[in-house]
């Protein structure tokens, strides 16, 4: 365990590897830990240096006192700082739902930092959230759900009642080290959050993965993305849900590899 003290609060951080940076965001109410086993497989055959952040008020990282705390905007700020923090110039950075909405936000604030941006499962529009993680956004339902910790759990299984038991037991443990305020703050933001009017700013290779099942973001997205960056590759995993790195991880990774080797474009050929 890793971690260091930017303006903001404190950042926990895992890392692997040594070549090149890559940089990994999780998503709403998890943590680096979804990325564990795509992290080795980075790191350890592909010789990057892999970085998994945990942002404010998820996973293993200290709540922060920003102005606006729990925000995209802060989380961006978070990544750069952590950036600045060690050295790191430029990255790909990849992010998984809330994390690839903070990628992308990245991506456009610090264009010379990112040096690839890939989303996962990610809103370009957060209109297109679950509508159940919509009402997480409003404070009255958050502070009911962490009161009644029973009804938090029978949501939580409601939403993800065709997902493994793997990905249940991940939520249900990285829920429990949420705060109510970075669970309803952050959901809230991201549901308000429409990056498309600045789509065409992006220059950078972009990848977009989408679970063809996912009921957490809408698969259609991957269009919206499509639309805004027309030189992003768009990948589809048939076989997913809202977790494709743990749906279809072979897969998932092949693409993902593909991406940072290959400028920006995918090669089924690389394993």
């Amino acid at each position: 365990m890793s971690s260091l003290i930017t303006s903001e609060g404190i950042v926990h951080y895992e890392m692997d590897g040594r070549g090149e940076p890559v940089i990994l965001l999780h998503g709403w109410i998890n943590s680096w830990d979804v990325w564990r086993e795509t992290m080795i497989h980075i790191a350890e055959r592909h010789r990057f240096r892999v970085y998994a952040l945990d942002f404010w008020g998820f996973g293993e990282s200290a709540n922060q006192q920003a102005a606006q705390p729990y925000k995209l905007n802060a989380y961006v700020s978070m990544v750069e700082q952590f950036m600045e923090r060690l050295g790191i110039q430029r990255a790909p950075i990849i992010g998984h739902s809330m994390g690839g909405t903070v990628a992308v936000k990245m991506t456009l604030r610090h264009p010379a930092r990112v040096s690839k941006t890939a989303v996962v499962g990610s809103p370009i529009v957060g209109d297109s959230l679950n509508f159940m993680l919509k009402l997480g956004g409003r404070e009255w339902i958050a502070d009911r759900l962490f009161q009644l910790p029973w009804v938090m759990r029978l949501v939580i299984r409601t939403i993800l009642a065709g997902d493994s038991p793997r990905v249940k037991e991940m939520i249900f443990r990285d829920v429990s080290r949420t705060s109510a305020e970075s669970f309803f703050r952050s959901i809230e933001d991201l549901h308000r959050t429409d990056l498309r009017p600045r789509m065409g700013e992006i220059s950078t290779p972009t990848l977009g993965v989408f679970g063809e099942h996912d009921n957490i973001v809408h698969p259609g997205q991957a269009e919206v993305l499509l639309k805004g960056v027309p030189h992003a590759h768009i990948q589809s995993m048939p076989h997913s849900r809202h977790f494709p790195m743990l749906d279809e991880p072979e897969r998932f990774r092949q693409s993902l590899v593909s991406f940072l080797l290959n400028n920006g474009h995918t090669d089924e050929s690389v394993a």
